[in-house]
């Protein structure tokens, strides 16, 4: 019983170590290429950059910390490799692309829905505290995951008068591999939602409530869409029927999705510059 608990104690203790080590290929390809053309040359590669934002996303870092970090690991692992400046890392995260992981051949079900994110600019603090009389700037956060993973798969970031349904394009052209479903909420009933589906992938289902005021195509009869199945279905089963029928209840994952997001990453989206607000980080 006293080796059990010993190795449990030693388990627990070992979650607390970092080992950190640079390999021969990302040595040489810290430093970035020279490149043609006019303007000046980079220093460093997306590589370097990347590897810096990660380590600030992981840690919860600042900028100015973050530079500070790459530091000290590079001088304990006795490397001779410049340390990117946080004013480096704020403009090269503008630009920079990530790498995301391919879903494969297998078609994926997708979920979209949105939140608002509320923008505080220098004196944030203040006008929390003490109140204040100027309009609040918000953002649009258009996410897309995939049912099976809880991965998100695209997003999209816009002004507060973009509405829901207009983003569904922009989101499937993120999307690598097919797509068997996309499903939403009531916002998402609208004919350009279900063409934009169409156009991209024709064989895709789209799992959206429609409007309780909602009536049949004037072909509902001879060539009925997919949302005259969809009032066929409720009105034969009603709503709770037709969600169980159709898997709408795969819905609420998107929306711990989002929840999770707000409680964890938000913070990485503090940049003055609009095109660096994107929640890359």
């Amino acid at each position: 019983m006293l080796l059990r608990y010993l190795h449990c104690r030693s388990r627990e203790a070992s979650r607390g170590s970092l080992t950190v080590w640079f390999s021969e290929a990302g040595v040489e390809g810290w430093r970035a290429e020279a490149r043609s053309g006019w303007g000046a040359q980079p220093k460093y590669s997306a590589l370097a950059i990347a590897t810096a934002l990660t380590l600030r996303s992981v840690f919860s870092l600042a900028l100015r910390q973050t530079e500070g970090l790459i530091g000290s690991i590079l001088q304990l692992l006795g490397l001779d490799l410049a340390v990117p400046d946080h004013s480096t890392l704020s403009r090269r995260a503008e630009a920079l692309e990530v790498a995301r992981p391919r879903c494969g051949g297998k078609p994926v079900h997708l979920l979209v829905d949105s939140t608002g994110l509320r923008l505080c600019g220098p004196g944030g603090w203040l006008e929390e505290k003490h109140g204040t009389k100027r309009r609040r700037a918000w953002k649009v956060l258009h996410l897309t995951t995939d049912a099976d993973t809880g991965e998100i798969v695209a997003s999209v970031l816009t002004d507060r008068d973009a509405d829901d349904g207009s983003q569904v394009g922009p989101l499937l052209d993120q999307v690598d591999g097919p797509v068997a479903a996309l499903t939403g909420d009531g916002p998402y009933d609208r004919n350009d939602v279900y063409a934009e589906v169409g156009a991209r992938h024709p064989e895709a289902a789209v799992i959206v409530p429609p409007r309780a005021n909602a009536v049949p195509s004037a072909a509902a009869e001879t060539a009925r869409t997919r949302r005259d199945a969809h009032l066929r279905c409720i009105a034969k089963r009603g709503r709770m029927g037709w969600q169980r029928a159709s898997g709408y209840g795969w819905r609420a994952l998107v929306e711990s999705d989002i929840s999770h997001w707000s409680g964890s990453s938000a913070k990485g989206c503090a940049s003055t510059q609009p095109g660096a607000k994107r929640p890359k980080w």
